[in-house]
Order: structure tokens, then sequence, then C-alpha cells
């Protein structure tokens, strides 16, 4: 059996859309043994584990920037003595930064063919042109140009290589969506217990957005816009990030702290119970490589309302800015919290026209985003070139 050795930062039980990526991705595919370096953030987390077709290694330990940086050369080190035992085929790096451990490999004469996937979500500057990445950046740029295939999941994205100087194959897979698991087929127990617990009293309209709390998300933006709408309209936020205290404060000074439920770490298996209960999905991101949560939300049949950053405009069409398209979501500017407030308004006024977008998107990503047919084309268009 081939066998492919996968780099990643983090893993389960710390979950991203590139952690669901992976383990919905291997998880389809038999016919390769995967195993996988990456970063123990807590003691209680087993140094060597099985987790669906992955084989988890975990090195290091903490969640400090500095437990980060050395996570490259211990991934290297361990990837090495993995490659001695195992005799790897390929190797794949999910995103830029684990494509550093690869390259030292190549330097220590591991010279197999290797995978690199493209998740980001942040701008292009950030991710390679920020001070601390500098005097790296060769390395970086040398492993672009040496992978065998990039994988990007959206056409945004697979702008990048060519930047970087990757003169190769450039295949766009975008990530997929469990359309059972997200569908409003919620039982009506579950539901009632989470509204009341979340204390939804009828009439009350529940904007909701799954995001991390950082600047990229834009989630001032939506509190901007809380405050430009009717008292009856509430903000749930899942997710936890550096902003949090940022945000709270701003949804004080606004006068919508009351209506700002921070939810903090949802579990994601347990995210449709919290879509279920909820009227419109809301993520104005200022940056974006795909925008997982909003499929996630096409999938749950509620209204999105997003900006057209980065790969959002891939999947997300609105009838005004794309008249060519079906709709599938409202699009508002960067930065706009009064187009967000109008958008949210639309949508509550026009409840037929609310329900004709919502099943498109549901359709668009019924047959377009199945983690089937996304570990098929993976198989076959991005593994099949390393393991030949």
């Amino acid at each position: 059996m081939k066998k492919i050795l996968i780099f990643s930062l983090a893993y389960y039980p710390h979950v991203g859309g590139a952690e669901i990526a992976i383990k919905e991705i291997t998880d389809r595919i038999k016919d390769i043994e995967f195993h996988m370096v990456t970063m123990r953030f807590l003691r209680s987390e087993l140094s060597q584990e099985k987790i669906g077709n992955v084989i988890v290694h975990r090195v290091g330990g903490g969640r400090t920037y500095i437990s980060k940086i050395l996570f490259v050369p211990r991934a290297t080190l361990r990837g090495l003595a993995l490659h001695r035992a195992q005799h790897f085929h390929g190797l794949w790096a999910m995103m830029s930064y684990m494509l550093f451990p690869i390259m030292l490999m190549r330097i220590r004469g591991v010279r197999i063919p290797y995978v690199l996937s493209l998740q980001e979500g942040d701008p292009f500057r950030r991710v390679f042109e920020r001070l601390i990445i500098r005097p790296v950046r060769p390395l970086l740029r040398a492993g672009f140009r040496k992978a065998q295939v990039i994988q990007t999941i959206s056409t945004f994205l697979a702008a990048w290589p060519e930047q970087l100087g990757y003169r190769g194959p450039v295949v766009v897979i975008p990530n997929g969506v469990d359309v059972t698991h997200f569908s409003r087929e919620t039982s009506p127990s579950n539901i009632a217990d989470i509204a009341t617990t979340l204390g939804k009293k009828e009439g009350d309209v529940y904007l909701i957005t799954t995001s991390r709390l950082v600047g990229k998300n834009a989630l001032d933006d939506v509190i901007r816009a809380l405050a430009l709408l009717p008292s009856h309209v509430h903000f749930l936020i899942l997710g936890s990030g550096s902003e949090e205290g940022a945000l709270r404060l701003l949804a004080k000074k606004l006068g919508v702290a009351n209506r700002t439920k921070f939810l903090g770490h949802i579990k994601h298996f347990r995210i449709p119970k919290y879509l279920s209960i909820s009227d419109i999905f809301v993520r104005p991101s200022r940056s974006e490589g795909m925008g997982n949560s909003l499929i996630e939300a096409m999938a749950a049949r509620i209204p999105v309302v997003a900006t057209h950053e980065g790969g959002i405009s891939d999947f997300l069409f609105d009838s005004k800015r794309n008249p060519g398209q079906d709709a599938t979501g409202w699009v508002v500017d960067t930065d706009s919290p009064q187009q967000i407030a109008d958008a949210v308004r639309t949508i509550l006024d026009n409840p037929e026209e609310a329900k004709r977008v919502t099943d498109n998107a549901y359709t668009l990503v019924s047959k377009n985003y199945s983690w089937d047919l996304v570990a098929r084309d993976m198989r076959e268009k991005v593994f099949a070139r390393v393991l030949k």
C-alpha cells in the first residue's frame, strides 16, 4: 500500500477548515496509508494515535508562539525518523508554512515528491511578506517551486503559486460539506432546548456566525450593523479568538451587549443545531481563502450575507452583482455595516425571495461540494501525481 506523510500544524481535537478537510478526505481514501506529524498542544493529548484513516504523531507542546516556531525542527526530526521506518511514497503539506519541515527534510537527503494544499484565509501580504517571514522566504519560495502539484481551495488562491515562482500544475478543489449533517432536519426537541437556553422568544431574529474572533472576519462590522437594526434582532457568535475583548467592548459601547451572545468555541458536530435555530448567517470577511462556514450555512438552508473577498466569489452570487448567475446569497462591500443591516432587512421583508435564494444555495452546495466528490478529485488529480 502507498504511504503519504502529512504535515499539519494542528489536528483533532483542534479543528478548523483545514483539519476537517484532511479527515473527510483521508477517511474516504482507503488505498493509501496516511501518517501525520502535528503539534501536541496539551499534555493530555496522546503522542501517537489513529484518528480515522490517519496515524497521528504529535510533537512538542504548548500553545505559545515559540512552540509553533519550534514545531518546524521537531516536525523535521520526527518526519525523518518516520520515513526511515515507513518509507513514504509522498508528502503532503497542509498550508504554506508546512513546507518548512519538508524542505529541511530535503536538505537532509529526503527527496520524495510532495503535494502542497493552500487553505490560507489571510491575505498574501500577511502570509509571505511579514518581517518575521522575510528571512526564511527564500526557503518558502523554493518549497513552492519544487512541489509536484499544488492544490488550492479557490480560484483566488490559485493565483498565489505563480507569484512565488511555481510553474507546475495547480488544481482547484474546494473544501466540502456534509450536507446531510448540516441540513435542518434537527429534532424539534433539540432545537427547542437550544432556543430555550439562549432565551430566543417568538418574533426574535437571530443572526449567526461561526468564526474565529480575529480582524479578518470583521465581526465588528456585524456588531455595528446590529446597532442599526431593531431590538428584536440578536447576534450569536460561535467561536473564540484574540478579538473577543475588543468585540465585547464595542457591543457595550454601541448599546447592543444584551443582544450579542458570545458562545465561545462550539464543537463542529454541534454547529448544525445552532444554525437550525438561527435566521441569517453573516460573515463580512476582509479576507478569505474560501469560507467553509458559508457553505455549511448554505447546507443548513439559511440565508447568507457576506463579502466577495477571496474565494467567496466562487460560490456566493448576488442577484444584483452577478446577474448571469442564480443568486445564492447577499453580497456586501467590505467594511460596510450599513449594507449588512440593509441586507438583513431585505431578507426579513422578502421571505419568498429569501427562500428561493437559499434553495439555490442548497442545490449548488449539494451538487458541487460533497466530500465524496472532493476526496475522489484529491485521489485522482492530486495524490496520483506523487504516487506514480
